[in-house]
């Protein structure tokens, strides 16, 4: 009789240990993976299936890919501003100006640079 209340005991937790990985499983890429684990997570030390179904949900929603749409727009336009595809990021540098910064008084570039050094 032991026997068979160990056994059950330890199948009841695999099937409870694999309920609980039902919303990785089903996770599309890497962010939602890791956003879908934190959940399952939470949701078993803390016994609130709230976590579980919001990671469930969240598994199964298919997030779609901006990196690739963002990546090809940028380096269309290092390509129309001369410059070799990927070489753009490496010319930036902390002291550059952008379009939208005014030119400001010696005095206010003075208090940025010592709120920048605390």
């Amino acid at each position: 009789m032991a026997i068979v209340l160990m056994l059950f005991t330890v199948m009841v937790g695999i099937l409870y240990f694999r309920l609980h990985a039902l919303p990785e499983q089903f996770a599309h890429n890497k962010i939602q993976f890791q956003i879908v684990c934190v959940l399952a997570l939470i949701a078993m030390f803390t016994h609130m299936h709230i976590f579980w179904i919001a990671g469930l949900l969240l598994a199964l929603i298919d997030f779609p890919d901006f990196s690739t749409a963002l990546k090809r727009i940028a380096g269309s336009t290092e390509k129309i501003a001369g410059i070799e595809p990927g070489e753009g990021a490496e010319q930036i540098t902390p002291d550059a100006k952008t379009i939208t910064q005014r030119d400001v008084s010696p005095e206010a570039e003075e208090a940025v640079r010592k709120l920048r050094s605390v």
